[in-house]
């Protein structure tokens, strides 16, 4: 730094005002700056500057071994959200969640002197290991659960699943049909139940005899075998799936037996993944905004940091409407 303020012709403390990004420092004076950084290839020595500051700059998370789209999306949006508020982030791969498995994961975190840590935990095992768990520093939960177990330092975001599977069903009534099947996803899952939770208060609201859900996992092979069935036992008018992938099973096994997704049987799903607008027909289905809870559990971290006392927040999904779930 002494070297980066004798070319810029500054004080030690204008270097340092400009790498923490300090406003009262005149653009000319930044722009010398950041050129003589650039000309001598100066680079911060973040282990010195974790001992003055008591901070790494650097998350732990926590994330299970899976591909699929909610977990992995989750992730992809907590890492962008961490980066541009100037966080690094470590990522902790875990196939068993148990309370040894937990443990590990933390003490490696620790180990490494984070500042936080995130646990993605879409499923009961995830929430009661995390529940657990003792750690100095603050831990994010990102689940969709409000009444998941936590302890003090563990602090909650996540998507409004349950309102979701409302806004889904709900769309479905409007259209005018009188009954919606639902085909959930694994009920381990604290999305997939709450879906079918949303699901069961809309048709509940609306007087409707609820029948039962059918309990599929979460891939394309899973709707496109209940399609199958239903081909064979007996259509409803309407339904919605618990995720995207089951939608498009379904729709499969419908246009294999001349079954129009549309005209014959409403199709909603959830999560508007990647491709959801190029199905045949384009999919009804509900948008959660990864981006957006990336960035929610980062301000709730930096605040939890500063002082402020946690909170369960949950951000509300949007119904994406195509031509799946309409009659004409």
């Amino acid at each position: 730094m002494s070297d980066v303020a004798q070319r810029a012709g500054v004080s030690h403390q204008t270097v340092s005002r400009v790498l923490n990004g300090h406003p009262s420092v005149r653009p000319e004076t930044r722009d010398r700056v950041m050129e003589a950084i650039a000309t001598l290839g100066y680079r911060r020595n973040s282990a010195a500057r974790a001992l003055v500051t008591r901070r790494s700059d650097t998350l732990g998370v926590v994330t299970p071994a899976t591909a699929l789209h909610g977990p992995t999306s989750t992730l992809v949006g907590f890492e962008e959200a961490a980066r541009e508020a100037g966080w690094y982030v470590s990522v902790a791969t875990v196939r068993t969640f148990d309370g040894e498995s937990m443990r590990t994961a933390v003490e490696h975190f620790l180990d490494q002197g984070v500042d936080g840590i995130v646990v993605i935990a879409p499923t009961v095992e995830v929430a009661h290991a995390v529940a657990g768990i003792d750690s100095p520093v603050p831990v994010v939960m990102i689940s969709s659960a409000p009444d998941v177990p936590t302890s003090a330092h563990v602090h909650l975001v996540g998507v409004d699943q349950r309102m979701g599977g409302r806004l889904a069903t709900r769309h479905l009534l409007d259209q005018g049909h009188e009954a919606v099947l639902h085909v959930a996803g694994p009920q381990d899952w604290f999305d997939a139940q709450d879906r079918l939770a949303g699901w069961r208060d809309e048709c509940e609201a609306a007087g409707l005899v609820v029948q039962e859900p059918l309990i599929a996992g979460w891939q394309a092979d899973d709707g496109y075998a209940l399609g199958q069935m239903l081909v064979a036992e007996g259509l409803p008018s309407a339904i919605f799936a618990a995720n995207d992938q089951l939608a498009l099973g379904l729709a499969h096994a419908f246009w294999e037996s001349g079954v129009r997704v549309g005209p014959d049987v409403a199709l909603v799903g959830f999560d508007d993944e990647a491709g959801a607008a190029h199905y045949a027909p384009p999919l009804t289905t509900v948008r959660q905004d990864f981006g957006q809870l990336g960035s929610l559990a980062i301000s709730v971290l930096k605040a939890v940091l500063d002082g402020a006392t946690g909170q369960h927040r949950l951000l509300p999904p949007e119904l994406v409407v195509r031509a799946s779930s309409l009659r004409g």
